[in-house]
């Protein structure tokens, strides 16, 4: 089931998200965040424009996703989203991801979005296989932007037009 997170789901969204940096290449974030770190994010994203949504299963959260503006504040861009994706390391590879991106891709278009933009670390070749198994075409690359402790990598984008 997928549905808006709600404030208790916080604790499942930073596990998550703390796999996600504990992988490596999955996030530009590489130190562990707390729920503290994240409550703020979770109360802006608990909105209809932008929000936050989680895969359940089983009463547990085992993936989510978020919506968020691209480059806040330039009203050229205000049809345009960003969005990004996480699934608990437990359940990969069980089209949870792919669920979750098909769900959100249907609600940017009935919240009247026109391009939904994915950014992609270079080597998450899972993440770049799932965006365009849902219909999204590499756009954009910027080359070596991201540095991990002397591992330098680029980032794609990805984008679908609705």
């Amino acid at each position: 089931m997928i549905r808006p997170a709600r404030m208790s789901d916080l604790d499942a969204i930073v596990t998550i998200y703390n796999q996600a940096i504990s992988a490596g290449f999955q996030t530009c974030f590489t130190t562990q965040i707390r729920p503290d770190d994240k409550a703020d994010w979770l109360k802006k994203h608990m909105c209809d424009e932008h929000p936050v949504l989680v895969s359940e299963l089983e009463g547990k959260v085992v993936g989510w996703l978020s919506l968020g503006p691209y480059r806040e504040g330039r009203a050229a861009l205000k049809n345009t989203v960003e969005i990004s994706y996480f699934v608990n390391e437990q359940h990969l590879g069980r089209g949870i991801g792919y669920q979750l991106l098909r769900y959100a891709t249907d609600l940017c278009r009935k919240l009247g979005y026109k391009v939904v933009l994915a950014i992609i670390l270079e080597p998450n070749v899972a993440s770049i296989k799932l965006a365009e198994k849902c219909g999204y075409e590499r756009w954009g690359y910027l080359p070596g932007v991201a540095d991990f402790d002397g591992v330098v990598c680029g980032q794609y984008y990805f984008g679908i037009r609705l």
